[in-house]
């Protein structure tokens, strides 16, 4: 298996996930119950990002399970990994039957 490519520094997967997990961890459970095959999954955070998707963990019967999520389509910029966050929560929750939580969406500020 080959790793993916990424345009993102380390400083800017760091600040991309520190604000995901700190700032949206139910959004984050919610993209990976919906979208990352883990619909039992108690908690989430995400791990890492690249040009070609997300990664996160997965709380699952109490271990931790490694969930990787694609991107509709290759990212080159930061700025479009919140794009692709924000449709994503709005695919999950569609999927879940769930109303999206306030009007804060996950990657802004």
């Amino acid at each position: 298996m080959t790793v993916p490519s990424t345009p993102f520094t380390a400083e800017v997967v760091s600040a991309i996930t520190a604000h995901m997990n700190g700032d949206h961890p139910q959004e984050t459970l919610a993209i990976c119950r919906a979208l990352g095959g883990v619909p039992e999954a108690t908690a989430a955070r995400m791990t890492g990002v690249d040009a070609a998707g997300g990664d996160y963990l997965a709380t699952v019967d109490g271990a931790e399970a490694a969930v990787r999520i694609p991107w509709s389509q290759e990212l080159t910029e930061r700025g479009q990994v919140r794009r692709e966050v924000v449709r994503m929560y709005r695919d999950a929750c569609e999927l879940l039957g769930i109303a999206p939580a306030g009007d804060e969406e996950p990657g802004g500020h």
